[in-house]
């Protein structure tokens, strides 16, 4: 029951730490979970989650290594081979042989061989932690695919060099040639399994389906488990299950484009499953990392045997030594190809080897290896210096995360050197690609009964599309156009509240149809307000809410049960408040006029224009047909806010240019939401 409960308490922190990201952006959200997760300890709540290395590997590492494996486009894999192998094969064991020396001759206390297992533990860069942090700064695109091929292929020669290492600490006995073959024979002895795995599992699945068992539900089991049988197969066989759920994930990925045309529907399923999945395992993974942390400190930092500012200098100084070794190392195979004649070589420039060094963090695996560090020796001694080195790799992890989101961010950034008719281009296309994704989501919900009404509100997008690729220079949505704007839209907000509250106290509309009214202009609010007033915007419509409801305990006659008003009477209102808008929005334009207030007016009018064309008479009566339009236009909404998160995460867009596309969808959102409500 209490892990359970402490499963539950990591979950919550997981969308807690979401939330403070949303206020801190500039913080990853990697770093705000191991914060997260380092105070659910510290606090005296008795909360302790050991870190059980194997497990570790298989519940987490399996399944995000088996999708990167799916989602790395095969092609610019092949194309970057050389550099991937050179990383993550070449620079591990040069990371091993040249820190390995190093920590013996800083540390002698810890022996040389256990100074190699912290070295090759080291040497691994995290794939979450990369693509994590990648997902967030707008990184090369040529450098993204280089970090995430190093990542796939690094944690397999990093571990087999740390087994080694441990293995010759332990026992005292260690052979080069037997070790070099070991690892030939683990690396591509994992990369064969876990095809070989991969295709037979495939096999099953089209038999299955050639039986007739086309289920989604079952399908869907089957590729959750995929991973998991991937790792536990090639363990038990003595290869890499790392590499094997690595290769099933890019055996997988063909199979993916052939069940995209073949089993559509099972296709969203999977992708909306493993959103959620990756999502949950991503968070964990630095959550129990921040878990972790708090115990290895307190077992160094309390000893009176280390001297703790020595034993942080150790830290940095190793943290240094693996950030020049990287770029020496990016530095020497960048350049080795024209030293060797071939001139037509592309040599990065200075920023990109700094970006590439840095870009190379450790994560979790770094810790969960150095966890597995056996307790004793094989004659029954301690292990030398067993806390010191989880200490060193705890602290050089959390060194290469915080490097990596303080220094990236200002090395990736780009001085925009684009006009103003640039910008407005690029936002109007970023636009388009927003509401292109919405469509693609309509036409795949598209069915025999609903096929008008996707007709309906493919052809609404389709005509705001147009209309956006006939702006001219005249385009006025930029940021500060966006916040002032809805800054007038709430100023708006409060006239029509205003209008009805006197219309109500003067008996001039029923308080079910003020009451209606009321409820839809604080949700229309809701949806304008951003991140910095909503919480006064909610606590102002709470104290609204408690006046309503005093009111109604003073007066018991006016309390009724509520009553659906005439949607006549509602629309009717809501033209006599759209009137009192712009006629004040009318005296600010010509006291004095801006962007904002001409915005607001010029969307109030056409509000009135499309009231004063209403004819009931002339609408769908369908009330079923009604409902599918407003469920689409919602289900629409909310594909244009994940293709947003999707283009920021890949590095597409800019956080600005995403807080300006959420923000447009939000007025889009409101406006919907009032024509519906009336409509």
């Amino acid at each position: 029951m209490n892990v359970f409960i402490i499963i539950l308490i990591l979950l919550v922190l997981i969308g807690v730490s979401n939330v403070v990201n949303r206020f801190v952006p500039f913080i990853p959200v990697p770093l705000i979970q191991i914060a997260l997760g380092a105070l659910l300890v510290i606090m005296p709540l008795g909360i302790h989650l050991h870190l059980e290395p194997e497990l570790f590997f298989l519940l987490f590492i399996a399944p995000l290594l088996y999708n990167d494996g799916k989602h790395t486009p095969r092609d610019e894999l092949w194309k970057l081979r050389a550099p991937i192998l050179l990383l993550s094969v070449g620079l591990v064991f040069i990371t091993v042989c040249v820190v390995g020396y190093v920590v013996h001759w800083l540390i002698p206390s810890i022996p040389l061989a256990a100074a190699f297992g912290l070295a090759a533990i080291l040497s691994p860069t995290d794939a979450v932690a990369v693509s994590s942090l990648a997902g967030r700064i707008h990184l090369p695109k040529s450098l993204k695919r280089l970090l995430e091929g190093e990542a796939l292929m690094n944690d397999a020669s990093g571990l087999v060099a740390f087994k080694f290492a441990i293995a010759a600490a332990v026992t005292g006995v260690f052979s080069l040639p037997k070790a070099s073959l070991s690892f030939l024979v683990i690396s591509i002895g994992g990369l064969l399994i876990g095809a070989l795995v991969a295709f037979l599992i495939i096999g099953i699945r089209q038999l299955l389906r050639r039986a007739g068992l086309e289920d989604e539900t079952m399908h869907m089991l089957l590729q959750i488990l995929t991973p998991f049988l991937l790792y536990l197969i090639a363990e038990e066989l003595g290869v890499s299950g790392i590499l094997a759920a690595v290769a099933g994930g890019l055996v997988h990925a063909i199979e993916n484009e052939r069940m995209a045309f073949t089993m559509p529907t099972l296709q969203n399923v999977s992708n909306a499953t493993w959103s959620v999945i990756l999502f949950v395992l991503n968070g964990l993974v630095f959550v129990l990392l921040g878990l972790q942390i708090p115990g290895v400190s307190r077992t160094i930092l309390s000893d009176p045997n280390f001297d703790n500012v020595k034993v942080i200098c150790y830290a940095i100084l190793i943290f240094v030594l693996l950030l020049l070794l990287r770029f020496a190392w990016t530095f020497l195979f960048a350049r080795g190809g024209r030293w060797f004649g071939n001139k037509n070589q592309e040599v990065p420039s200075l920023r990109m080897l700094t970006l590439t060094a840095i870009s190379g963090v450790r994560g979790a695996v770094t810790l969960a290896g150095a966890f597995s560090i056996p307790l004793v020796l094989q004659n029954g001694a301690p292990f030398p210096q067993r806390d010191l080195i989880i200490f060193l790799a705890a602290t050089v992890i959390l060194f290469s995360l915080l490097t990596a989101s303080i220094v990236l961010p200002l090395l990736a950034k780009k001085k925009s050197t684009a006009g103003d008719a640039e910008r407005e281009r690029m936002e109007r296309e970023w636009q388009i690609e927003v509401m292109t994704a919405a469509v693609r989501t309509l036409q795949k919900t598209s069915t025999e009964k609903n096929e008008v009404a996707v007709d309906t509100v493919i052809g609404d997008y389709k005509l705001m599309m147009q209309q956006l690729g006939q702006k001219n220079g005249t385009w006025k949505r930029h940021p500060r156009f966006q916040q002032e704007e809805a800054g007038m839209r709430l100023l708006a907000l409060n006239i029509e509240r205003k209008y009805v509250n006197e219309r109500l106290v003067n008996g001039q509309v029923s308080r079910e149809q003020a009451n209606y009214y009321l409820k839809m202009l604080e949700q229309v609010e809701l949806i304008l307000a951003n991140k910095l007033d909503l919480g006064k915007v909610i606590v102002k419509n709470i104290w609204r809410r408690l006046k309503m409801l005093m009111t109604s305990i003073s007066q018991p006659k006016l309390v009724t049960s509520y009553i659906e008003p005439d949607m006549t009477a509602i629309r009717t209102l809501k033209m006599q408040c759209s009137q009192a808008v712009v006629d004040e929005f009318s005296k600010r334009c010509a006291l004095q006029s801006d962007d904002a207030t001409e915005g607001v007016l010029d969307y109030y009018q056409q509000m009135l224009d499309r009231l004063r064309r209403f004819t009931f008479g002339s609408r769908r009566k369908d009330a079923s047909f009604n409902d599918c339009r407003r469920e689409l236009h919602w289900i629409a909404i909310q594909a244009e806010r994940d293709a947003v998160q999707a283009f920021f995460e890949r590095g597409d867009i800019t956080r600005d240019m995403a807080s300006l596309l959420r923000r447009i969808i939000r007025n889009r959102e409101a406006s919907l939401y009032e024509l519906e409500e009336i409509g």
